[in-house]
């Protein structure tokens, strides 16, 4: 994958407050550290999460078996090893825990906690992912440090980019307090622990000192984080010194923050792909036939929206990720062409146009999405595909995709959905691609067989090489067939900070992660 990394660090004198630059290193330790995030998550509980945006307080509090590196190789985590193997004609993955995890209720990490988190995701009633484990047949405890993870046929190859997608919530404490309990005070085993919670102001946390790795332990004693979604007001606080980071730092400012004396900078692409959903299901709209959705994909200069709105922070994407696996650079994008666009409504029998509920997000869970999906649906209408545009906050935007509310989506809708650190599209494809039915599909408007048939081999392909032969061939009829939506774009993140912080970007959370950070050397 490819990582555009920009690092400004400046040696002229700093017009910023220092709030960590005097203090001596005992005292820098027990330092507290303001940042600001532009959104905020909708769910703590990693076993009820719904959107991507959860993981940035999730991250804080809560670890899987495997883990990405700033590096993006997988590494072990909370597993000290693990293995794929058959046994008896039946496919397992085989784990040993590590010994000594603790979490920050002092309980100790075993096994038991790790089947209790399975049962919880496989529970259609708690989560929305509980059509991932389709493939288990069971998670069983072989001791306390030890479990198998038990497939009913073929193993899922999607479990493995999703590092094995089993996260060490503590049982005994889950069910003491129960799923409201958890939401108002979460505990895990990471390195952070929860102090206080304000809802859309502020979330604080504590370094957890009795953290399984000590020597990867936070620098600092205590982090606040404030919700500022207004970007000028984010902005703000970090040049007063209100806050000592922040995140999606506005396209438009890049540039100047990179020239700020005493501030770091670094750009990088996020695990999120952007898209635009069709509903291909309603045989009111003109959008199941697939001419008109070929006019929607010709009628925007998405490289033009990239260049001017984003300034740059975007990578153009076709169907997976360049550098992801399966990605073809043979498959090329529809070719901005508005009058082709219309020439196709025409084919359709569309000749004076359409007119299209066109649903935007308004909450800045990327940089610039409202402005975006705005100039998005302003291209359909000069293509003669109108756009009644519908603007929604997070929580109605979300809710609005889901197959299972209603009302249902009933037109173009700006969308999202991430292919993690490794840019595997396995997981995204069964959500939005394949059709829904049987836990499949649970934000799809569109329903190939053929397509839905690839999609679930896709699932159960494990070698690598026919993983990427599959990956390429879906790519291209859902290319041609503009089926699961129209990609867009993965968007680019900017972090910034005083330079008296040490900060590395982790790739969780979108590389939100707090676990690299303290005084500068």
């Amino acid at each position: 994958m490819r990582r555009g990394v920009l690092v400004a660090a400046l040696a002229a004198a700093c017009l910023l407050p220092l709030p960590l630059a005097a203090e001596d290193g005992d005292a820098a330790a027990d330092a507290h550290v303001t940042v600001a995030f532009a959104a905020e998550p909708t769910q703590i509980d990693p076993t009820r999460t719904s959107a991507g945006v959860d993981q940035y307080f999730m991250a804080l509090f809560y670890e899987q078996l495997l883990t990405a590196g700033p590096d993006l190789k997988q590494r072990n985590w909370l597993a000290e090893s693990w293995r794929l193997f058959e046994r008896d004609g039946v496919w397992l993955i085989g784990v040993e825990l590590r010994r000594g995890v603790r979490f920050h209720n002092g309980d100790e990490l075993t096994a038991h906690d790790l089947r209790y988190c399975y049962l919880r995701q496989r529970d259609p009633g708690l989560s929305r992912q509980a059509g991932r484990w389709r493939h288990v047949a069971d998670v069983r405890v072989l001791g306390d440090h030890e479990l198998e993870i038990v497939f009913k046929g073929l193993p899922d190859s999607a479990l493995l980019p999703l590092n094995l997608d089993l996260w060490a919530i503590p049982r005994r404490y889950y069910e003491e307090v129960g799923n409201e309990g958890v939401q108002a005070h979460p505990i895990g085993t990471g390195p952070w622990k929860f102090v206080s919670r304000s809802v859309r102001e502020e979330i604080v946390v504590e370094r957890f000192d009795d953290y399984w790795d000590p020597d990867s332990l936070p620098g600092i004693r205590r982090l606040t984080i404030k919700i500022i979604p207004e970007d000028t007001t984010r902005v703000a606080a970090f040049k007063t010194g209100a806050v000592d980071w922040i995140d999606a730092v506005p396209p438009a400012q890049v540039a100047d923050f990179e020239r700020t004396p005493g501030v770091k900078v670094a750009s990088l692409p996020t695990s999120n792909n952007l898209f635009l959903a069709l509903n291909a299901l309603d045989p009111r709209s003109p959008l199941g036939d697939v001419r008109v959705r070929r006019a929607v994909a010709h009628a925007i200069d998405f490289d033009a929206i990239i260049e001017y709105i984003l300034h740059g922070q975007g990578i153009r994407t076709i169907q997976v990720t360049p550098g992801a696996p399966g990605h073809d650079p043979a498959l090329k994008p529809y070719a901005f062409d508005p009058d082709r666009s219309r020439e196709l409504l025409r084919q359709a029998g569309y000749g004076r146009g359409i007119n299209v509920n066109c649903y935007n997000l308004t909450t800045p869970r990327e940089p610039y999405l409202k402005e975006v999906g705005e100039a998005m649906f302003a291209y359909l209408t000069a293509a003669g595909i109108r756009c009644r545009i519908v603007q929604l906050e997070y929580g109605a935007w979300i809710n609005l995709g889901r197959r299972d509310a209603r009302p249902e989506m009933d037109g173009i809708a700006s969308w999202m959905w991430g292919h993690g650190a490794f840019g595997d599209p396995t997981d995204p494809w069964g959500g939005h691609l394949h059709s829904w039915r049987d836990g499949w599909g649970w934000y799809s408007y569109h329903d190939d067989p053929e397509l839905d048939e690839m999609v679930e081999t896709l699932r159960v392909t494990v070698e690598p090489d026919a993983k990427e032969a599959l990956i390429r061939e879906i790519a291209r009829l859902k290319h041609e067939r503009v089926a699961g939506g129209v990609p867009t774009y993965r968007p680019l993140v900017t972090l910034a900070w005083r330079d008296t912080l040490r900060f590395e970007p982790w790739p969780q959370a979108n590389w939100r992660m707090m676990r690299d950070i303290g005084p500068a050397d």
